[in-house]
């Protein structure tokens, strides 16, 4: 796992040098694809953070929609589509894109290849779930800024965003990629028409643990 993330962080390193905070996407899950290394955060099972949380609430997608941010090999997108969302799920990086249609051959889940930065018009404000998990923390400084603004942009009105990363404090060192997000940056998504309906700093049960947000949001009616 240390090497393939240092292998990580040397193209997000060399692409945001460039000015392309999200251009290394393709090339680490185009090399995956090719058996050369693997994609460090695709663990090949729901998220068990969210699956937690969807859980606690009794979650259930009948007649709603949803929208998975950074989707990467679709097992997030096809968790809620199990629990009966119309679900739509992009990434950046089309070989991701190819990967989850080949490993969901059949699913209802529209997959899309699409930029965070630049999503399309027409999904403003129309999903009533919005699901970002592990996305924001590989983005810093303004690419971190906009793409908080976008993810706000999509959430239907009375619909939800949930939104789980790592966690520090403010005067913690961001360290490497993932950095880690601070309490502001989870606050920051209320200056975008969304109110916190709970927020979570906790510590996760991997090992060694790691410190992480779980945040809900809700868009005003």
């Amino acid at each position: 796992m240390n090497d393939t993330r240092a292998y990580a962080r040397r193209l997000a390193a060399q692409y945001v040098e460039q000015g392309d905070p999200t251009g290394w996407f393709e090339p680490l899950y185009a090399a995956a694809d090719r058996g050369e290394t693997v994609v460090p955060w695709a663990d090949r099972e729901p998220n068990p953070h969210l699956v937690t949380w969807a859980g606690s609430r009794g979650l259930s997608g009948a007649g709603r929609t949803a929208l998975v941010v950074g989707c990467g090999l679709g097992d997030d997108a096809e968790y809620l589509a199990g629990l009966g969302f119309a679900v739509t799920a992009f990434d950046v990086a089309p070989s991701a894109i190819e990967g989850a249609r080949r490993r969901f051959p059949g699913s209802p889940v529209r997959y899309v290849a699409a930029d965070l930065l630049a999503t399309p018009e027409e999904w403003r404000a129309g999903f009533d779930l919005v699901v970002e998990i592990y996305t924001l923390q590989v983005l810093t400084g303004r690419s971190r800024e906009n793409a908080i603004a976008r993810v706000s942009s999509l959430v239907a009105p009375d619909g939800t965003l949930l939104v789980i990363a790592r966690a520090r404090l403010d005067d913690e060192p961001a360290g490497e990629m993932p950095w880690p997000l601070t309490r502001d940056d989870i606050e920051s998504f209320t200056g975008h028409g969304l109110e916190p309906a709970e927020i979570v700093d906790f510590d996760d049960d991997e090992d060694p643990p790691k410190r992480r947000w779980r945040a809900e949001f809700r868009a005003a009616g």
